[in-house]
């Protein structure tokens, strides 16, 4: 299984935030995608997962064109955005139920990805009510209600506290054992250890980059 992004464009007005992006990855790998603040990281991934649309560019998966079939999106892609797209006012449990059926949702959170993202430790606690750490892995827990290919991330452990991080790294190295492909938009140098490729994005071309463990090379880079 195979996932290409070839000629990838999106302006705003006059502003070109990507140009001509594109890059390549098999099943069973992370893609590491760096950048500064405004660098475009974060339109590429809302583009893949159908939030925007491109200005042109191809997205390709198994050899399927997925931005003119957009339909299949959902049921391939899972989204992790930056931000927090839960419903404060509801709990864990009722978030989840408007994605999951209460059989399949009893038995993820007994031994699957929502037992491995230790969701069953709040349950019960309003979102307005819980830390950064609970709201993101009740929002990956979300998004992989359709046991998606492709698992697309923004920043996920920013700010986040050491058990939450490790809890989210163990599921996303189970993710690829299992065969998934992993898109993610980090500022995180713990991240980079996920990561089998990387990519620095800056004045809206995606470059290779080969992470050594030298920051300061790094830090110049982008």
């Amino acid at each position: 299984m195979e996932l290409i992004l070839a000629g990838i464009r999106k302006s705003y007005k006059k502003k070109k935030v990507l140009v001509n992006v594109g890059l390549s990855t098999k099943a069973g790998s992370c893609v590491g995608i760096l950048g500064g603040n405004g660098s475009g990281k974060s339109t590429l991934l809302s583009i893949l997962a159908g939030v925007q649309k491109a200005d042109g560019g191809s997205f390709l998966y198994q050899g399927e064109e997925l931005f003119k079939n957009s339909r299949k999106i959902p049921s391939l892609l899972g989204y992790v955005p930056q931000g927090n797209p839960l419903i404060e006012e509801l709990n864990a449990w009722d978030n989840l139920r408007m994605w999951y059926d209460k059989t399949t949702l009893r038995r993820e959170l007994s031994q699957g990805a929502l037992a491995m993202l230790g969701i069953d430790g709040f349950l019960k606690t309003p979102v307005y009510k819980m830390s950064g750490g609970m709201k993101k892995r009740l929002t990956i827990a979300c998004a992989v209600v359709a046991k998606p290919k492709i698992l697309v991330l923004d920043e996920p452990s920013a700010a986040l506290d050491l058990v939450c991080k490790e809890n989210i790294y163990r599921y996303l190295e189970q993710y690829k054992a299992q065969g998934g492909i992993v898109l993610l938009a980090t500022h995180d140098m713990q991240e980079l250890e996920l990561c089998d490729q990387c990519y620095i994005l800056k004045a809206g071309v995606l470059e290779p980059y080969q992470y050594d463990g030298d920051l300061h090379h790094l830090a110049g880079k982008l």
